[in-house]
Formats: C-alpha cells, sequence, structure tokens
C-alpha cells in the first residue's frame, strides 16, 4: 500500500509540473506576443516617417500585460505544484526510512582495501583525474598500480568506438598464450566485423581479398571450431552479393550495432580476466547488492528492535535476503532439515538414495556413526559410513 501511495502522489506532482510548465509557456507567449506587436508599431511608424508616440505604444502595451497579469498567473500554478511537491517530500519521509545505520553491522573496516575498490572503480570507468585525486586525498599513492593497465584498456575501448580493430587485434596477438580459444573467439569475430564494413562502405574486391588473408586461417584442418566458421564464412560470402547495400539484404543481421557492443563487452571481459579482475566493477557489485538487501535488512532491524533483541550478535539471519542471480556467485547449500547453511564443519553429504542432508543432521538422525537410519525424504535407509562429503 506503501508503495502505491507513493506512486500516487509522485504522478499528481508530475501532473502538476507538466501543467505548470505548460501554463508558464502559454504566459511567456502571450507576453512575448504583446511585446512584438508594441514593436512593429513602434517600427513601422518611424519608417513612414510620421509622428511616433512612444509613450502612448509604452502606455498601451503596460495596460495589456497589466489586464493578463503573467506574475499572478505564473504564481498561482507554481504555488500548486509546490504544494503537491512538498505532500510527496513528507509522505516520502513518513514511508521511507532515511537511517540506514541500524541496517548494518559495527565491523572494522580494512579502509585499505575500501581505497582499493574505489580506485579501481573510478579507473576501470576511464575517470583517471578522479581515480588520481581519490588516491592522493587517501595517500595512498601506490593504489595507482592498476591506472596504466586500465588506461590501455580504454585506448583499445575508444578505438573501437571508432571501428578501429587494428589496436585490439594487436593486444589479442601479444597475449595469445594466455587468452586461449576466448582470444581467437574475439579476434574471428573482430575479423567478421571489418569485413562487413568493407561490404558497407568499401567494395567486393577489397572484402574477397580480406577475407581470404584474415578470415580464411579460422577455417584450416587445425582449427577446433572449424564446422562453425565454415557456416560464418558461408554466410559472410552471401554478403558479397549485397556491397553497399547489406542492410537491406537476407544477411542486415551483420549490421546490428549490438555486434560491435558485444564485441566490445567481450573485450573489456578478457581484458578483465588478464588482469585477474572481475568483469563488473567489485564496488558497483556490492552497491548493488546493498540496495536490493538494504529493505530486508531494515525490516528486520525494526522488528528486532520492537522485541527488544539484538540481530547484530546472530551468527545466521532469521530471514533469507532474496538475491537475483547475477549476484550468486557460488553455490550455497540449505540443509532442508535443519535449515542450516552448509559449512567447513557441517558440509552437504551426498545420500545413496541421492537425497542431500547436512552432516549434522545426518548425525542426528543415526544418532551414532553405525546406526542405519531412514532417509526423511524417501523409504531409502542408509548409515553414515555410506554418506560422501559433496563439493562444489
Amino acid at each position: 500500500m506503501e508503495l502505491n501511495s507513493i506512486k500516487d502522489a509522485y504522478d499528481r506532482v508530475v501532473k502538476k509540473q507538466k501543467l505548470s510548465a505548460s501554463k508558464s509557456q502559454e504566459v511567456i507567449h502571450q507576453v512575448g506576443r504583446e511585446i512584438e506587436q508594441a514593436l512593429t508599431q513602434i517600427l513601422s511608424a518611424q519608417d513612414s516617417s510620421a509622428p511616433v508616440d512612444q509613450k502612448s505604444i509604452l502606455a498601451e502595451l503596460k495596460l495589456k500585460l497589466s489586464a493578463i497579469g503573467p506574475v499572478q498567473l505564473l504564481e498561482g500554478s507554481h504555488k500548486e505544484l509546490n504544494l503537491n511537491l512538498s505532500k510527496y517530500t513528507k509522505l516520502l519521509e513518513r514511508s521511507l526510512n532515511p537511517d540506514i545505520s541500524k541496517a548494518y553491522r559495527d565491523v572494522d573496516f580494512d579502509y585499505h582495501i575500501v581505497n582499493q575498490l574505489i580506485a579501481n572503480h573510478f579507473y576501470r570507468q576511464g575517470l583517471f583525474d578522479v581515480g588520481d585525486g581519490m588516491i592522493e586525498e587517501a595517500g595512498e599513492p601506490e593504489l595507482a598500480i592498476v591506472k596504466s593497465q586500465f588506461s590501455v584498456m580504454h585506448q583499445l575501448l575508444e578505438a573501437m568506438k571508432v571501428k578501429n580493430i587494428e589496436p585490439a587485434l594487436n593486444w589479442i596477438r601479444a597475449n595469445r598464450e594466455q587468452l586461449n580459444h576466448d582470444g581467437l573467439n574475439l579476434e574471428l569475430k573482430l575479423h567478421t566485423l571489418q569485413f562487413v564494413e568493407i561490404i558497407q562502405y568499401g567494395n567486393r574486391g577489397d572484402a574477397l581479398k580480406y577475407a581470404q588473408t584474415q578470415l580464411t586461417p579460422f577455417a584450416s584442418p587445425a582449427s577446433p571450431h572449424k564446422d562453425e566458421v565454415l557456416k560464418l564464412m558461408v554466410k559472410l560470402m552471401g554478403c558479397l552479393l549485397y556491397p553497399r547495400r547489406l542492410e537491406n539484404s537476407p544477411y542486415s543481421e551483420f549490421t546490428s550495432p549490438t555486434h560491435w557492443e558485444k564485441a566490445m563487452e567481450d573485450l573489456t571481459g578478457l581484458f578483465c580476466s588478464l588482469l585477474a579482475q572481475s568483469y563488473n566493477s567489485p564496488l558497483s557489485m556490492t552497491m548493488a547488492v546493498g540496495f536490493e538487501g538494504l529493505p530486508t535488512l531494515l525490516k528486520l532491524a525494526n522488528v528486532m528492535a520492537a522485541k527488544k533483541q539484538e540481530w547484530q550478535a546472530m551468527k545466521q539471519l532469521p530471514v533469507p535476503v532474496e538475491l537475483g542471480k547475477e549476484f550468486q556467485f557460488h553455490s550455497i547449500f540449505v540443509c532442508p532439515v535443519s535449515r542450516d547453511q552448509g559449512s567447513e564443519e557441517n558440509p552437504p553429504m551426498l545420500m545413496p538414495c541421492l537425497h542431500v542432508l547436512c552432516k549434522q543432521s545426518i548425525m542426528k538422525l543415526s544418532k551414532s556413526s553405525t546406526r542405519i537410519f531412514k532417509c526423511p525424504y524417501c523409504p531409502a535407509e542408509a548409515s553414515v559410513s555410506q554418506c560422501r562429503q559433496l563439493h562444489f
């Protein structure tokens, strides 16, 4: 209900803002027309060499503007807008808790790591001046070690934005051993994009020559993706029938700008992988997870405070914090019997019937290491010795 009331209040503010803007434009145009008419009268009288009574024209203009009352009209529409805007901000303050301090644990931070995350984020985004200023203020100049590396990455990406693939190709060739097949795949993708560019803006002969020299080696018998490359080559050869009009051909899919965007994403991923960095900024991922989990944590804090219980001392939260799949980086097992999360001390165990429980649950069911116990989810029986630890 709170979200619905907030949305309704927001919609009212937007409606009033549009009405106010429309009314303001109407008043401004009306005033402008009266001023233009007065200027026209003055100029036309001067051109006719007749005496010009400018005072009377300006006096008439003043009367017309007073009749319009632009200040009063604008004040009225703005007053309605400000009234609704004030109600909206008050509703936000009542409905949303601006104090998020009670939703986090009071733990010690490693400020060096925090500074490193922030500096890396700015360098990763290409905000080199901001990153330099941050590490200078933090007094940790050694954090600039990744600046030069990310600077190279952005030089490659900037070149690709103007359809220049040579810097990226040179980088792939220089790091071919570390990139393995991923580097070859990106190299093939870049050559394909270049071939399409020649078809669109060059001539058929140049495109065919480029395919023979740059694309054919990827279809050699030693290539691990020979069959896939051959299928691609067939389509590319079909593109030769539509020079300079590929976007209106059966092969128009090759002209989509998303291919360049995907190639730039692949290059970014490979570059970050070579630096032992994640594709996404750890800082931005941490912030996104915090935003998604914050409502649940705030609600939990309020409930626990009402019960006069301290949730920060808990080893495990009593409620799940639902996060999207993009925030799940490793498998987590929760025992269906005890609801405990698997750990090194309490690992998941696979029973002969292929059901999985945590070790402590199995020990409780068996009551001893030799006693046979029944699976809680099927009629099968097992002993502790028959159970095997699972590794995710």
